[in-house]
């Protein structure tokens, strides 16, 4: 593949929920310029984004994946991104390397969820989006439906720049608004149109559409206004500016129509992308991170002659190639087997086999200029999100910032050997999911891995097989309690003991009461006179501490008390630190016996976005589960529940969210803060915890 200037290249994102036939569209898209020699299908595992075996078997995208194509003299890189709820975040990573969004909207099912959080995604980077709605071809598309939808969720301004020709099976081709002429296709064929006159039955109908563009394209441009008044349209190299325009202004978002499986409509979307969407430099300027708070934030020109720098945004963890770095060339000329510096790391780096990409298949390249994107395998120690360049002009530029993961799993290996190869494994996959988390539970000392929900941790368990041979077994996390006192305490613990020649002998008093929550801990000595020598009072804290890690009631840490040390007495031959050690055990015991001891529970932030028809449903659901609402709000078709909720009461949200919502609603959620348990779990807990204590201590004796 030849090098091409930052003007004749287009970075688009293609976009939607899932199964609306971006996939599909896609490989249409490669087929029709030539990228390809057959037209790829899910179905059968062919198509070029789609080539992980969790993909093929799966049929659905999990991970967002390049493709780059030429068509004419310009060079189209397509990002093929997922549009299952549990994956979309794959989607928002991908923004700060492409120039506009293709959302694909499925002309049956019109805006969706997923569509919704996309188009959300865009406006908040100020993304332009050109809509395109596909399975034209399906039954029960119909072009006034989808449009109604488009419009009642996004506004106005989206507004077709295409009228379909025919609707499901009579689907066979589009009306371009802007030239006023027909295409017309062969289904399944190469993607190349026939050109034709309007039918006279569209004639009307293709008439009242382009006026409504014209109108439309002429609201944001006083010169574009002044001809429209004057002649009562616009000529058609000014529409053309116009739209691209207000397309690069997101004034505008031109709606067009195709069929990715009958590969109807494929070369005016290509024709379409080069005519009118931004291109890869028209971002004049990429704004950095600032270098203190106060600071102004740094800017960088995307053009060849400025210093080189670039940006991060995938890694993908093969097993044969290694890490595979993705990148967007913000700045400068990236030459092969250039040796740059990472900004955010502080070390250098060989680009070696610099490469443009087709799907799995990397394509050598001699260089890659200021707004291309590329990849290059191997680099030592870069990640996704780190910025690299000329050494003598560094800049950062900010990563995307995701939300927590939703749910997380205990892991378990099957074997010893397989206990061996999880971390490398599971680092590996973190390497290339943003949103995968793999840490160690110091109180329960289980695994944990946390993701966006069920089928996303699935996903990892089934790759961690394929890719690393290493099996696992999910099971539902340990709940981290605690244990508190909700009144006080005035102990004394003494420790006496005489077995021959030197014994043992340590006395202290304390006073044990509540610490505001999350507060922990506080020990204060208060003796005097010496009733205690200054070098035996840290044992007494140690011997509380340790005892304290253990429980009293269920065997969970007891946090939020205060201890103060208040006398003691001691022997002068049998007093050692390991006496007085024994002697704050013995006192921290009496003193919770005492002080009313409590359990408390994680309680979780939780968001819930599903669709209004489910409001009600959910907060009743969320209710039964013990979860406070905090508050609601409505945005764009959805609602935003707010809640508190314990965590042993959310472990199987997804599950239940999917089944109740239909697939249609998402969640996440964050640890806030510990509250007491009500009685009655309590003693449930309570009881659990002792009966697992009695098995694993018969455990022991076998």
């Amino acid at each position: 593949m030849k090098t091409y200037e930052g003007a004749n290249v287009r970075n688009v994102a293609v976009m939607g929920h899932s199964h609306s036939g971006k996939t599909s569209l896609v490989s249409a898209l490669l087929y029709t310029a030539g990228s390809t020699p057959r037209l790829g299908r899910v179905d059968d595992g062919s198509t070029v984004t789609d080539y992980d075996e969790e993909e093929i078997s799966r049929q659905m995208t999990i991970s967002a994946a390049l493709a780059a194509t030429e068509w004419g003299k310009t060079k189209i890189n397509l990002i093929d991104t997922p549009g299952f709820n549990m994956f979309v975040h794959e989607a928002e990573m991908v923004i700060p390397a492409v120039d506009a969004a293709l959302v694909v909207v499925d002309s049956v099912s019109g805006v969706q969820v997923v569509t919704q959080k996309i188009w959300s995604f865009a406006e908040e980077f100020a993304l332009p989006r050109v809509v395109v709605c596909t399975r034209m071809d399906r039954e029960r598309a119909d072009f006034n439906r989808v449009m109604d939808s488009l419009t009642g969720a996004f506004g106005r301004t989206v507004v077709p720049v295409q009228l379909p020709i025919g609707a499901e099976k009579n689907f066979k081709g589009v009306v371009d608004l802007v030239k006023m002429k027909a295409y017309y296709y062969e289904v399944g064929g190469n993607g190349k149109a026939r050109v034709e006159e309007i039918p006279a039955d569209m004639a009307e109908q293709a008439k009242a559409a382009h006026e409504a563009l014209v109108e439309l394209v002429a609201e944001g441009d006083d010169a574009l206004m002044s001809e429209f008044f004057d002649t009562g349209t616009i000529a058609e190299e000014h529409i053309t500016g116009g739209i691209h325009n207000a397309i690069r202004e997101d004034r505008l978002f031109p709606v067009l129509f195709a069929s990715g499986l009958g590969n109807i409509g494929s070369d005016e979307v290509l024709d379409f992308l080069v005519d009118y969407v931004p291109t890869a430099i028209e971002r004049e300027t990429v704004k950095g991170v600032p270098t203190n708070p106060e600071a102004e934030p740094p800017v960088r020109k995307t053009a060849a002659t400025e210093p080189l720098s670039l940006f991060i945004f995938k890694t993908v963890s093969d097993p044969f190639a290694g890490r595979i770095s993705y990148f967007k060339v913000v700045s400068g000329v990236l030459k092969n087997d250039a040796t740059i510096n990472n900004y955010t790391r502080g070390t250098a780096e060989k680009f070696s086999h610099i490469s443009a990409v087709l799907g799995k298949q990397l394509v050598p390249v001699p260089e890659l200029v200021a707004g291309d994107i590329g990849a290059v395998a191997k680099l030592r120690e870069t990640l996704t999100g780190d910025t690299l360049g000329d050494k003598s002009a560094p800049i950062q530029y900010p990563a995307i910032t995701l939300p927590e993961p939703a749910i997380t799993f205990a892991i378990e290996p099957k074997t010893r050997a397989d206990e061996d190869k999880l971390g490398v494994g599971v680092h590996k996959l973190m390497e290339e999911d943003a949103m995968l988390r793999f840490f160690r539970d110091p109180q329960t000392k289980d695994f944990l891995i946390a993701g966006t929900g069920q089928q996303h941790i699935e996903v990892i368990v089934s790759k961690l097989k394929r890719r690393y041979h290493t099996e696992v077994v999910l099971k539902a996390p340990k709940v981290p309690y605690r244990e508190t006192i909700r009144g006080t305490a005035d102990v004394q613990g003494r420790h006496k003991k005489q077995s021959g020649g030197h014994g043992q002998f340590g006395d202290c008093k304390i006073k044990m009461s509540p610490l505001e929550r999350g507060k922990h801990f506080e020990f204060v000595n208060t003796t005097f006179g010496g009733s205690i020598p200054k070098n035996f009072i840290p044992a007494v804290e140690k011997g509380i501490v340790e005892a304290a890690a253990r429980g009293f009631l269920a065997g969970y840490p007891v946090v939020d008390f205060r201890v103060e040390l208040y006398d003691g007495s001691y022997h002068d031959v049998d007093s050692n630190e390991m006496s007085f050690k024994t002697a704050g055990r013995i006192a921290f015991k009496k003193a919770m016996e005492a002080a009313k001891p409590a359990l408390l529970e994680p309680i979780m932030q939780v968001e819930i976005t599903v669709p209004d028809e489910f409001a009600g449903a959910i907060m009743g659901d969320m209710n039964s589960r013990r979860g406070r609402i905090q508050g609601m709000d409505n945005k764009a078709g959805n609602t935003v529940i707010r809640a508190h909720c314990p965590m042993s009461e959310m472990l199987t949200y997804g599950t239940d969210l999917t089944a109740m919502t239909q697939g249609r609603g998402s969640f996440n959620m964050e640890m806030d803060h510990y509250d007491f348990v009500p009685a009655l779990q309590q003693e449930k807990i309570i009881a659990a915890a002792k009966a697992a204590g009695a098995g694993a201590a018969e455990e022991e004796e076998e």
